[in-house]
């Protein structure tokens, strides 16, 4: 998505997520690399000590950050903000939650595609089903897109994470046709054709919201880094964990199963200068840091 928007002549993107938001801080770490400035759309989530580091390193990485607390007011601000970026002279480039785009959505494809290789080459059995979060729908859309072109029937597991737009199996089937599309046009390449069968969601692990803690699922992130040295995340990989290993206990008989893990076992946050103090955030951040 930056190597698009540096062909588009484009000097800044645009995007957004959670309080806390890893794609926001990786997209901010990576577009200062290639030159890029960065505004970041923040939306609400609950604050832990982890979402305030996070919001502290986008700043150390100078993106600019602007708060809506719900998502017209969030999508308010970022229309007046891509409009200042356009007077600007910036061209700004769009990059949607999750950089769940057509383009965003090739990553998981091309991962799809890796793991295949793995399978063929007798490094781990085919799995039957993949568990994984679900959240903008990128991930999912890609995993399932690359898995049936790759010529794997290996089913994909969308643990819904999201109260914010969630996504439905229409939304991916759709996001999945549009990346192949993208590609069709780019490169040549065909894909195969998804229905809405093609994606299943699995409910009931979300917690009061977005971002909320899930103690079933922090103890299965716990046990995983006790015993096995993972490391989760509570909004994303930890609730997935829980779906598989509760689908796991009542379904011994079935074949092989793998969990996808989307959480980096690097910390975003020791690539980035100095954290600042929370006072050189703009004023309507500071207030996650004042208030319990």
């Amino acid at each position: 998505m930056l190597g698009e928007a540096l062909q588009a002549g484009s000097r800044r993107v645009l995007t957004f997520g959670g309080l806390g938001t890893h794609h926001g801080l990786a997209t901010a770490l990576f577009a200062r690399e290639v030159g890029l400035r960065v505004g970041v759309g923040l939306l609400y989530q609950p604050v832990t000590a982890a979402v305030r580091e996070n919001l502290l390193a986008l700043h150390a990485l100078d993106a600019e950050l602007f708060y809506g607390a719900r998502v017209p007011a969030l999508a308010a601000k970022a229309a007046w903000r891509w409009l200042q970026y356009v007077r600007a002279g910036e061209r700004p480039y769009v990059i949607p939650t999750g950089g769940s785009s057509a383009v965003g959505t090739l990553g998981y494809v091309n991962a799809a595609f890796e793991f295949a290789e793995q399978v063929r080459a007798g490094d781990l059995p085919v799995p039957e089903r993949v568990f994984v979060p679900l959240g903008s729908g990128g991930t999912v859309a890609g995993l399932a897109l690359g898995l049936k072109a790759a010529g794997l029937r290996t089913r994909v597991v969308g643990v819904l994470v999201s109260d914010i737009y969630p996504p439905s199996p229409r939304k991916l089937c759709r996001l999945a046709a549009r990346t192949a599309a993208y590609l069709k046009v780019k490169a040549g390449i065909p894909l195969p054709a998804l229905t809405e069968e093609d994606f299943f969601i699995e409910r009931g692990y979300l917690g009061a919201g977005y971002g909320a803690a899930l103690p079933p699922a922090d103890a299965v992130a716990t046990w995983l880094h006790q015993h096995e040295g993972i490391k989760l995340d509570g909004t994303y990989t930890a609730k997935a964990a829980l779906a598989l290993e509760r689908w796991a206990r009542q379904h011994r008989t079935a074949g092989p199963v793998l969990f996808w893990l989307t959480y980096s076992q690097a910390r975003v946050v020791d690539l980035v200068p100095a954290l600042p103090d929370y006072h050189a955030l703009p004023r309507e951040l500071q207030r996650f840091f004042e208030n319990p």
